[in-house]
């Protein structure tokens, strides 16, 4: 507990290390020329849920119209800047340090857009005024993060722990209708992880998400064998696709 309030006070004060410093006279200079934008990942996490992890960068979210403009405007700065993957990511940098321009997520299913900042959650990172993304857009796009190397899944529970009784529930829903098998395997996992916190899941949304899970066997099977797989690992269902014959599931097929 120690550490997390001399972080939290080091944070408001000043900032220490080049990292930091970096964070801090960036988001300054697009603070103060107006762009959009809103804080993302660990800062974020820490935002909602007071856990702070240590984090190799800072994630800044906006849409992809205006992330071309703000590499422009860094890049004019003296900021060293790339489009990293031109499906959701791109970088400014100093040195060994960095911050990322998300503008969608890996699989492309979550792409930031206005409603995103319909629903920003306004507070301060380095005593500068800042919009970070709000639980829900923040769980929608942690529960596709499955893979080998990463899992977010904690951060949710984390989220859901500390905000569920506030939560919009069913926008969070919405977000996730097509893939509700992942809303409830994360349901599943928070009641597992924290089995006397159940009442920040409403009953309706448990109830609702079982029915559909029931109601699957009283359907035919789908007649494409299609591995939904690589929308959480890139890597890992390789086989399923090249030796096995499964259609792979992309967002040409959602």
């Amino acid at each position: 507990m120690h550490f997390f309030k001399l972080f939290n006070q080091t944070l408001k004060i000043v900032a220490t290390g080049s990292a930091h410093r970096f964070y801090k006279e960036t988001l300054q200079l697009l603070h103060s020329n107006g762009f959009p934008f809103l804080i993302g990942g660990a800062f974020a996490l820490k935002q909602h849920t007071d856990v702070f992890r240590d984090t190799k960068d800072l994630d800044l979210l906006c849409s992809a119209g205006e992330c071309p403009r703000m590499l422009k405007f860094l890049s004019d700065r003296g900021i060293l800047t790339e489009t990293t993957d031109a499906r959701w990511l791109a970088k400014a940098f100093r040195n060994e340090d960095y911050i990322d321009l998300i503008f969608s997520s890996a699989n492309n299913l979550s792409p930031v857009d206005e409603t995103w900042f319909e629903h920003k959650v306004e507070g301060t990172l380095y005593d500068i005024p800042v919009s970070f993304v709000a639980p829900e857009e923040l769980i929608w796009s942690k529960i596709y993060v499955q893979n080998r190397g990463r899992y977010d899944g904690a951060d949710i529970n984390h989220l859901i722990l500390k905000t569920g009784q506030q939560l919009d529930w069913r926008r969070l829903l919405m977000r996730m209708e097509q893939h509700w098998q992942l809303l409830l395997a994360q349901l599943l996992n928070f009641q597992f992880v924290y089995p006397g916190e159940r009442d920040k899941i409403p009953a309706w949304l448990f109830h609702e998400l079982l029915k559909r899970a029931a109601e699957q066997y009283e359907v035919p099977v789908p007649v494409d064998r299609i591995c939904r797989g690589p929308l959480l690992e890139n890597n890992e269902y390789n086989t399923d696709i090249i030796d096995w014959g499964y259609k792979i599931f992309s967002v040409t097929n959602l």
